[in-house]
């Protein structure tokens, strides 16, 4: 694991909140074991003998928000993320149906959703433009006695955003993020009629 994404883990292991947006892909603490294998698999940046303690890591870190004291959750995914047909090959060329593993990470994203500390809104692209357009994954980590950071990742590495004037037009582009998308109610309704469709 890198030193830059090893700094991330620590800061959201002491995050009392969280907002993140991902365009693309669920959310890492929102994934099942069977969408986060498939998404490790299908970047090619995890050797395939790491590929396992990477994606038990990632479910290790899911259990924040199931704690006593849970990690509060605010995740906006764009609908192209609850589209994406995933396909898992495992060393002995045994192929999970990308439909399955669709079907069930749906349903797991719609149960989180329930929770009292998670928020899930669906960004569609009909729902107009938005301040995140020229933006990818980015996370903002709240903190009860520091203050809050912002991150995004590039492809070899990350930024951390500790400058508040910063950090403030990053909670500005989130907040426009939650006006624009769907109800955390509209938005669960979508997940469960995707699920069932799939």
């Amino acid at each position: 694991m890198p030193d830059w994404f090893k700094t991330y883990v620590g800061l959201e292991g002491l995050a009392d909140g969280a907002f993140v947006f991902e365009s693309m892909v669920i959310p890492g603490l929102l994934q099942t074991e069977s969408y986060a294998q498939a998404l490790t698999f299908g970047t090619g940046f995890v050797r395939p003998d790491h590929a396992e303690r990477f994606v038990g890591f990632r479910q290790t870190r899911a259990q924040r928000l199931t704690d006593d004291e849970p990690l509060a959750l605010h995740a906006v995914v764009g609908e192209a993320a609850l589209r994406l047909r995933l396909r898992l090959r495992l060393r002995l060329r045994l192929r999970v149906n990308g439909d399955e593993t669709r079907r069930a990470q749906l349903a797991h994203l719609a149960a989180m959703s329930e929770l009292p500390n998670v928020t899930v809104q669906v960004l569609r692209p009909e729902d107009g433009p938005h301040a995140a357009t020229p933006l990818g994954k980015f996370v903002l980590l709240d903190f009860a006695h520091v203050r809050p950071i912002a991150y995004t990742e590039v492809l070899d590495g990350a930024m951390y955003v500790q400058d508040p004037d910063g950090v403030r037009t990053y909670r500005r582009v989130a907040d426009n993020l939650r006006q624009v998308a769907l109800s955390p109610a509209e938005s669960r309704a979508l997940i469960r009629e995707l699920a069932g469709a799939a």
